[in-house]
């Protein structure tokens, strides 16, 4: 079956799409988020890490490290935390602007 040439969506990206309908920063802060927090539980089941400890050597609540953890919930957690967090576990947080 032959494609129209015409077809105005062929060729499209998502993220065109996202942008026009003005959600893709938000789309991409989310995605960071997810992937932060996936790499944050990688790192703590890798050390054996439970997350009173993992609090505990960030030196702030159990409640804060579940909002780290969680990245659907909508709060706004901040590079400091993330900091902690990196360090808690061995790591460095590193952010460049591309």
């Amino acid at each position: 079956m032959a494609r129209k040439k015409n077809n105005p969506h062929i060729g499209s990206s998502f993220d065109a799409f996202l942008a026009e309908q003005g959600i893709l920063e938000d789309c991409e802060y989310q995605a960071l988020k997810e992937m932060l927090a996936d790499q944050v539980k990688d790192a703590m089941a890798k050390s054996g890490l439970s997350k009173t400890a993992m609090a505990a050597r960030m030196a702030t609540s159990r409640r804060q490290l579940d909002r780290l953890l969680d990245p659907q919930e909508r709060s706004n957690v901040t590079l400091s935390t993330m900091a902690k967090a990196a360090r808690a576990v061995g790591r460095e947080l590193r952010l460049e602007l591309v």
